[in-house]
């Protein structure tokens, strides 16, 4: 915006930005900053509702207590949350991580579209009819019961297609000079892969585990059918135990007709906001580490 500079000895008004471009301008960027607030303003108002009700009951015996009936603390679900998002993204991100990757070299081939059709469809697919089918599956088929497992693999499910799409979009806008230049220099497949296209792909696919494991947090559905809910901290056992989690507090404590249930579910949601937020700050300083 504003003028461009113009040659020494020409006359400046032939270089001089039109007006109904500039205009048009003005009004695309006050379109883009309007919508940027539209955006925000929900959120903002969320994050204060939510930190409003929720500090005066942040105590440290709420996040070193096991919760008892509709009151207690949020230990068993705070270490139950990370042991479910934990194993599931393990489960899940190496899978997406290799999948993208072999989408992304196969280029147009058949295995590549009905990859990548197949993870749009599974990203589409309502998280609480995965969690009924690991219910189904898992739960009943294979007889773990409710359990950390059942409920990660329900997870895992949910995270692989952000992950597996995001590699394959990240990987794919490597320009092949890249490639070329490391082949040429005598690096086989492997170490140009591993060096170099994932070296440039790394904003992508940090954003793409990122975004499905924001997801994966704040999930409830698949984990009431597949993990059930406890009030006592997880256990070493993978099977045949209940593990609790914050959703679960959250959605359930809220609508409880006392304030102490209610403190609790706002507590609840303020960890996960602290958890995405963390993540996201997280997942900013390994790639700026990583890429510098």
């Amino acid at each position: 915006m504003g003028l461009a500079r113009a040659p020494a000895g020409t006359d400046a008004a032939a270089y001089r930005t039109p007006l109904r471009r500039r205009i048009a301008n003005l009004l695309l960027l006050g379109a883009v900053w309007l919508a940027i607030l539209v955006a925000l303003i929900p959120l903002v108002q969320m994050a204060a509702l939510v930190v409003r009700h929720a500090l005066p009951a942040m105590r440290w015996q709420v996040l070193t207590t096991i919760t008892q009936g509709i009151a207690g603390g949020l230990a068993n679900a705070l270490v139950g949350s990370a042991l479910l998002v934990g194993l599931g993204t393990a489960l899940a991100v190496p899978v997406g991580l290799l999948g993208g990757i072999l989408v992304a070299e196969l280029r147009g081939g058949a295995v590549a579209r009905v990859v990548r059709i197949s993870a749009d469809v599974l990203a589409g697919v309502p998280s609480v009819a995965i969690g009924y089918f690991g219910f189904v599956a898992l739960v009943q088929g294979l007889g773990w019961g409710f359990s950390a497992l059942a409920g990660a693999l329900a997870l895992a499910v949910i995270i692989l297609p952000y992950v597996l799409r995001t590699t394959d979009y990240a990987v794919s806008a490597v320009p092949d000079d890249l490639r070329e230049a490391s082949l040429a220099l005598g690096a086989d497949q492997v170490t140009t892969a591993r060096l170099v296209v994932l070296r440039a792909a790394l904003p992508g696919i940090v954003t793409g585990a990122l975004l499905g494991i924001g997801v994966a947090v704040g999930e409830t559905a698949p984990l009431i059918y597949t993990a059930s809910w406890s009030s006592f901290l997880p256990t070493t056992h993978l099977v045949h135990s209940p593990v609790g989690y914050l959703t679960y507090v959250v959605w359930t404590y809220i609508a409880q007709p006392f304030a102490a249930a209610n403190a609790l579910a706002y507590a609840a949601a303020l960890l996960l906001l602290v958890a995405v937020l963390l993540l996201n700050v997280f997942g900013r300083w390994v790639v700026r580490g990583r890429t510098r």
